[in-house]
């Protein structure tokens, strides 16, 4: 007689759409697979990315029924075969193909990173995606000191950790916002603008020496607003953008343990900020995706699981 499989729970959707065709659902219980560790989920990110996904994008309708969720954070409970450098009890936080929006997830061992122990379970869960994004962005401009570039939806989940990114790399950063969020611009080192009506004329007075670079975290209307000021198309890089000639698309990709352990040491020690908006738990999926596409707050919205 063979033994009933365990269950746990996981989002899920069966046609795509928004918020409202999520579902909380019960499934079998994952195990590790060699070289994989199963992870007790703590705590998993919400990102635009698994909306626009969860809508048809990013190369096409893919197929149904779908799990949802790329990050998390989490305890390892399960290790599989040959795995050496990760063991149960781990604290760790990782990336998954999808699927992370459970209360179990299973991954290759070198998709987790430990997670510093002073590094608050929300930030472990909701950094590594917006964090990867940033990174590779602003790595793509090589800015220097001699740098003045401006960097568009500053406050957001991408933004305010490219605006971190560029100042740290000695850039001049001007960043646009809404006017609620200019104070926390400040706090990060950046030189906030006023989104609206006015902006270019607001922008050329925030650096009248000109600028040489944007990143583009808001779209096309923007990135013309860059062009207006000068910048060369070949200095502007938009994880938006995909239409415009000339400039770069470098987003998120190339995920690594490095890249995380980095991500999660800097966050611990302070070195950069990475807000918290709001946290719901995985029953509330659907209420934290509406608040999310609404796209009106400083900060990140994480699920908690565990």
């Amino acid at each position: 007689m063979h033994k009933l499989a365990r269950m746990s729970l996981a989002v899920s959707y069966n046609e795509f759409g928004g918020p409202e065709v999520l579902r909380v659902v019960s499934v079998d219980e994952p195990h590790a697979a060699a070289g994989e560790v199963r992870v007790a989920v703590r705590t998993a990110g919400v990102n635009a990315y698994e909306y626009k996904v969860r809508r048809g994008g990013y190369g096409g309708p893919h197929a149904l029924p779908s799990r949802q969720g790329y990050e998390f954070a989490g305890v390892v409970d399960e290790v599989g075969e040959a795995v050496t450098d990760v063991a149960p009890g781990d604290e760790v936080l990782g990336f998954a193909s999808t699927g992370a929006q459970a209360e179990f997830v299973t991954v290759p061992a070198k998709n987790v990173a430990q997670k510093p122990r002073s590094l608050d379970w929300a930030v472990a869960g909701g950094i590594g995606l917006v964090g990867n994004a940033a990174r590779r962005s602003t790595d793509s401009l090589a800015l220097t000191a001699d740098d003045t570039v401006i960097v568009t939806a500053a406050a957001g989940g991408v933004g305010l950790l490219a605006t971190q990114f560029a100042v740290a790399a000695g850039a001049t950063v001007v960043g646009t916002a809404s006017e609620r969020n200019h104070e926390f611009l400040r706090s990060i080192g950046a030189v906030p603008v006023a989104y609206g009506d006015g902006q270019l004329e607001r922008l050329r007075a925030a650096a009248p020496d000109g600028y040489t670079a944007m990143l583009d975290n808001a779209g096309a209307e923007s990135v013309r607003i860059g062009l207006d000021l000068g910048i060369p198309p070949a200095r502007v890089n938009s994880i938006v953008d995909y239409d415009t000639p000339g400039i770069s698309h470098v987003g998120g990709g190339r995920k690594n343990r490095e890249e995380l352990d980095a991500l999660a040491r800097a966050a611990a020690s302070g070195d950069i900020v990475f807000p918290i908006l709001a946290t719901y738990p995985l029953a509330d999926v659907v209420e934290a995706y509406r608040r999310m596409e609404q796209r009106n707050g400083l900060g990140k919205i994480v699920l908690t699981v565990g």
